[in-house]
């Protein structure tokens, strides 16, 4: 495999580095060709200027990693010319968009995945895991916090597309039942700029809700998200990569005390093997490509996730639940 990298800002650097690491970074492309060459010579690739000209390159899949807006035009280019390509989140941040690239790389019969990073974290894999044996009993309740302050890389989408939809994915992968209705209260600076925090609830049916919280206003990085069971309260740290499992029961007691509550309280924390993200989503998008297999995050999984979004932006708007259509 041979794989090239277009957009070479922060993240985009990252997935050079890692496909470097695996041995098959083919190329790297930047508008601003002087970050390119610097990317480029480091890990000892030929750098563009022009994505068209690293892909007419002997590559044989491509990671876009460019701004939202220029998704949908480097990836159809992409596909056209029969490359496997993995496009950064928010994949192009209009569902119908995606759905035409989709039905665009059937055609085609190449790997379209969505690089939705936090699919891939050992946090997310263990309690997915741990759900389906039943070991934390029936899901009643997932909730996420991703908050922060705003990094001056994201110019042309909102906080619910750039970080929001991290969580929307992982709950919908973790509930594993589609969404029935959104419900999203938020804000930004401004009339004109996109918004900067949002609090999106999710009902899912089944007596199962979620609820997002996502900002750009907090002054730490929180990236955390906790699940009430019929057993077991469950939180969760994509960043320590720890889980904590907590129950209880109560006790006999006789204290008059209001905060001597009558409870022993039980709890577990799992540290699970740190394990970059990002290393196993690109090892999971080689192999798609390689063998044909379906990545973990697929074009029409990633369709769900942004109508979803898409749902929570019109609530937004409107002041009034969107249901699903």
């Amino acid at each position: 495999m041979r794989v090239g990298v277009i957009g070479v800002g922060s993240m985009g650097q990252n997935h050079a580095r890692v496909l470097a690491q695996k041995g098959v970074l083919g190329s790297v492309a930047d508008t601003c060709f002087e970050k390119a060459k610097s990317v480029g010579d480091r890990f000892s690739v030929e750098a563009y200027a022009n994505y068209k000209e690293a892909l007419a390159g002997d590559l044989d899949a491509v990671v876009i990693a460019t701004p939202t807006s220029t998704h949908e035009r480097i990836a159809r280019y992409a596909i056209e010319e029969g490359k496997h390509v993995l496009l950064e989140k928010p994949m192009t941040g209009d569902s119908k968009v995606l759905r035409r690239l989709t039905s665009l790389a059937e055609k085609r019969s190449v790997v379209l995945s969505g690089g939705f990073i936090e699919r891939y974290n050992p946090v997310v894999d263990y309690t997915r895991r741990s759900l389906d044996t039943g070991e934390y009993g029936d899901l009643i309740t997932a909730s996420t916090r991703r908050v922060s302050t705003k990094s001056s890389r994201v110019t042309d989408i909102g906080v619910i597309l750039d970080l929001g939809v991290h969580d929307i994915d992982v709950l919908r992968y973790l509930v594993k039942t589609p969404v029935e209705s959104v419900y999203a209260l938020g804000g930004s600076d401004g009339p004109k700029n996109h918004e900067n925090h949002a609090n999106i609830l999710l009902d899912f049916g089944d007596h199962i809700t979620g609820f997002v919280e996502v900002n750009w206003l907090t002054p730490m990085k929180v990236r955390r998200f906790s699940l009430t069971c019929g057993k077991n309260y469950v939180e969760a740290d994509y960043m320590d990569q720890s889980v904590v499992i907590c129950s209880s029961s109560f006790k006999d007691s006789e204290s008059q005390n209001l905060y001597d509550l009558p409870l022993e309280s039980y709890l577990r924390k799992v540290s699970l093997k740190k394990e970059e993200p990002l290393m196993r989503e690109i090892k999971d998008f080689l192999a798609a490509s390689e063998k044909g297999s379906t990545p973990l995050v697929t074009a029409e999984s990633a369709i769900e996730t942004l109508q979803i979004a898409e749902a929570a932006l019109e609530s937004m708007r409107t002041g009034h639940k969107t249901r699903m259509r």
